[in-house]
């Protein structure tokens, strides 16, 4: 299957179907000299772990993960880094009504369209447990940034019509909020919608957003590879994802230009700063150095448990429910999700961003003479 790898330097293949053997993730270019351990990896996949919650799926997983190559001594060595992570609850009954049929809102009659063979159990590729080998090089890529004390930090905005006060963010409740918001009075109402929700068997979408800082100016290319567009594909290459805005985002259509220009300001040091931040961090697709802000809008589950009209195979319309355990919504699980691909792609762009200028490269290789 064509399109499982991502990257140029800072390259990933991931691998595993959602009721397979297991779901990893080989990483490619990562340079070595990196601490890492399988708890660095863990702690970010335990965020999206399933079965936290009444508000995730039951599916009784504990993800895992071992590193089968490119760590020796508890440092990267520069050489592939190959994760996996075996998938432990498979429940493929639940799919069998379903073998001959297609799915409303699921990618199973485009798969025949394409393939002309699917796995039917969960999703195969399609399944949100693809996005473990995301989660998984997502945080390798996450202890590179860190190096450079770049940080990533993604929440939840939005749960269907309930949207967080800005004004009352909260990023350490957020950790222990059941839906990752950082405010805990929309906390209360998002959990009020959801029951709602799970009561009328209906799920939900929402927003994850994201915010980078201490990112570096000058990351990103001026035209088929901006850093904008890298991040757009990076977040509509989940599941899930049917929007991506960057600074203002949607709502530039509405604005002047006097309202939405960032001022430049000077600094006593002398490195220039804006008075605003519409832009969100990327001037004509490279990144000027402000804090970096992404949201994502994620679709409501497909899989909920009304009767649904469904094409079968036969070409007939069949009236069936679904069956099997599957997120009311799936935004509170995506949260890692959505840092770990912001965090490969500004990865690979600080690595790309090394051969810009001759004086980088001199940089690295005059030392060695």
């Amino acid at each position: 299957m064509a399109g499982s790898i991502y990257g140029t330097i800072f390259k990933i293949s991931t691998w595993g179907e959602s009721h397979g053997k297991g779901i990893g993730v080989v990483i490619d270019g990562c340079p070595a000299g990196i601490a890492l351990s399988e708890e660095d990896i863990q702690k970010q996949l335990d965020r999206r772990r399933p079965g936290q919650n009444r508000y995730t799926t039951a599916r009784a997983e504990t993800d895992q993960v071992e590193i089968l190559s490119g760590v020796f001594e508890g440092q990267t060595t520069g050489t592939p880094i190959s994760l996996l992570v075996r998938n432990q609850d498979q429940r493929s009954r639940d799919y069998g009504t379903i073998a001959k049929l297609y799915r409303p809102g699921h990618a199973d009659y485009t798969y025949d369209q394409k393939y002309g063979i699917r796995d039917y159990r969960g999703g195969g590729r399609s399944s949100g447990r693809e996005t473990i080998g995301r989660v998984a090089a997502g945080a390798v890529a996450q202890k590179l940034l860190a190096e450079l004390g770049i940080t990533v930090t993604a929440y939840v905005s939005a749960i269907g019509p309930v949207e967080i006060d800005r004004a009352s963010m909260d990023f350490a409740y957020a950790k222990e909020s059941p839906v990752r918001m950082p405010d805990p009075q929309a906390t209360e109402r998002a959990l009020a919608w959801l029951e709602e929700c799970i009561r009328s068997q209906d799920s939900s979408g929402g927003a994850v957003e994201c915010i980078v800082e201490h990112l570096p100016a000058g990351l990103g290319e001026p035209c088929f590879e901006k850093l904008d567009a890298a991040l757009a594909q990076a977040l509509m290459s989940i599941g899930a994802v049917k929007a991506v805005e960057i600074g203002d985002g949607t709502a530039v259509r509405a604005a002047k230009g006097s309202e939405n220009n960032d001022a430049y300001l000077c600094a006593d040091d002398g490195i220039p700063y804006k008075a605003t931040n519409h832009s969100g961090g990327i001037l004509g697709g490279i990144s000027d150095g402000s804090p970096l802000f992404l949201r994502a809008s994620f679709k409501p589950t497909p899989s909920i448990a009304q009767p649904q009209s469904m094409l079968g195979k036969d070409g007939q319309c069949h009236v069936e429910t679904i069956h099997g355990r599957h997120d009311p919504i799936v935004v509170a699980r995506a949260v890692p999700v959505v840092e770990a691909m912001t965090a490969i792609t500004l990865a690979d762009h600080l690595l790309l961003a090394m051969t810009s200028q001759m004086r980088y490269v001199k940089k690295i290789w005059e030392t060695k003479k």
